[in-house]
């Protein structure tokens, strides 16, 4: 199991919390997600067969927010 810490610019609501944490689990391959608004990261788990750390921080960024950094341990 790899996990992914995404440091997102911002969050500036619990709903932009839920909207990213809603889409990254449905992803295939995606374990747990984890979105902590006041620190706005994301922490995930997710099957590296499936899904890359890249298509997750796609994701994220396809719904508008900034990806800052990425943390990956496969």
């Amino acid at each position: 199991m790899s996990k992914a810490i995404l440091q997102l610019d911002a969050l500036s609501c619990p709903s932009c919390m839920q909207k990213i944490q809603g889409a990254l689990a449905k992803q295939d391959g995606v374990e747990d997600v984890k979105v902590m608004f006041n620190a706005a990261k994301v922490k995930t788990e997710f099957d590296g067969t499936k899904i890359s750390a890249d298509d997750l921080s796609n994701t994220v960024t396809d719904l508008g927010y900034e990806v800052q950094s990425m943390k990956v341990k496969e």
